[in-house]
């Protein structure tokens, strides 16, 4: 199967020495391993997998993960939904609250034929939902988001308005399930920690199913996951289907976790270093925040990363060296505990891993492809380009 799109960049690039900086890399060899090891779990565990594409946000990237066919995936815009449809997805759960201004465009997916589940928590989502669905003759599947951790929107699963939203859906047809992630698991510094948030995302969203379905209410989907609770996850009884997305690529985050190795991240950014300042122990690049994002999520790990770990072009990591400051087009790169300065002259070439792989993918329109085993110099060979999906 030949999962690579043909380079696509203006530059017809061949090595990362061609294209001009910053942009982005994926290896396709830590991709598939990464891919294959939680699809791997899931089997372990029986239940089915459904990826979340909001990382890679890439038709290209998600071939590999059903063997080049559609699979069902999770999104976190419409417009992702959008493009994937176009692609021949036709299982998608949209989880992000649902907008009901949003509501004809999520119609005119499931005219197309397309599963298109949505997420809501309040009963004015819901009557939304129903009163969409009954004008249109089109029931919307929709999921109840339940709060297993107090990180952002859901419904605590005690909360007497689950079963209220459940009866509004279900008389119009709409109730497929409900929905939780673990968010605050991107703080759980251990594997122990990481296993009772993978514990109590899974008892939250079960309990909340068993609620709606004391009351009469048919509950078809109980949707868990986050990447570290699904890499934690040790019994998923009750649960219908597990989701994850960072994986794909991880990141430093994820790597200060423990969920991952350094050597599996498969996201870089490629910089060239533009100058030096010795007076500050500083060496510049072009890559700035507006390419590696201002996510400084490694600054409450017991390493801070800064925003990035630097590599050279062939992958092994600079010694002590951190991209340690950003401006919009510049980065600053310090040496740790007062190491020395290695010799990286102007024009030099490095490639900086990313604290979260979502919000510096999102800075890029596409990925130039590489290869870790077929790497054979310091300027790997570019075998594809990989477009991205933009917008809401």
């Amino acid at each position: 199967m030949n999962t690579l799109a043909p380079a696509t960049s203006p530059s017809a690039a061949r090595t990362l020495t061609d294209p001009d900086t910053p942009f982005a890399v994926v290896d396709i060899h830590k991709t598939r391993r990464n891919i294959e090891r939680l699809a791997a779990k899931a089997d372990r565990l029986a239940v089915a997998l459904r990826p979340h594409v909001k990382t890679a946000k890439s038709l290209d990237a998600a071939a590999l993960l059903h063997d080049g066919s559609p699979c069902p995936i999770t999104v976190s815009t419409l417009a992702e939904a959008e493009a994937f449809a176009d692609g021949g997805y036709t299982d998608i759960t949209y989880a992000v609250g649902i907008d009901p201004h949003k509501l004809p465009r999520v119609l005119a997916l499931l005219r197309r034929g397309v599963t298109l589940r949505i997420l809501l928590d309040s009963t004015a989502q819901a009557e939304s939902v129903a009163e969409a669905s009954r004008q249109a003759g089109l029931p919307v599947p929709t999921q109840i988001e339940i709060d297993c951790d107090g990180h952002r929107g859901g419904l605590r699963p005690d909360a007497p308005a689950i079963v209220k939203i459940g009866r509004i859906l279900h008389d119009a047809g709409c109730l497929d399930g409900v929905l939780t992630h673990a968010g605050e698991s991107y703080f759980a510094c251990t594997a122990e920690e990481q296993r009772l948030a993978a514990k109590n995302e899974r008892d939250t969203a079960v309990t909340a199913a068993e609620r709606l379905r004391a009351a009469g209410l048919p509950v078809a989907t109980v949707s868990v996951g986050s990447t570290p609770t699904a890499h934690a996850a040790d019994d998923l009884t009750g649960v219908t289907e597990l989701r994850a997305g960072n994986y794909v690529f991880f990141d430093l985050v994820m790597a200060g976790l423990g969920v991952c190795r350094i050597a599996d991240l498969a996201l870089s950014v490629v910089v060239t270093v533009i100058g030096h300042r010795p007076e500050y122990g500083w060496i510049v690049t072009d890559g700035g925040w507006m390419a590696m994002s201002r996510d400084r999520g490694t600054a409450v790990q017991a390493q801070d990363q800064g925003y990035g770990l630097v590599l050279r072009l062939d992958g092994t990591l600079v010694p002590s060296l951190v991209m340690t400051a950003a401006s919009q087009e510049h980065g600053t790169l310090t040496a740790r505990d007062g190491a020395p300065l290695p010799d990286l002259p102007v024009g030099t070439r490095l490639r900086i891993l990313p604290n979260h792989a979502c919000a510096t993918a999102a800075q890029h329109q596409g990925y130039h492809v590489i290869d870790s085993t077929r790497t054979t110099n310091t300027a790997p060979e570019i075998l594809g380009f990989w477009k991205r999906v933009t917008g809401w």
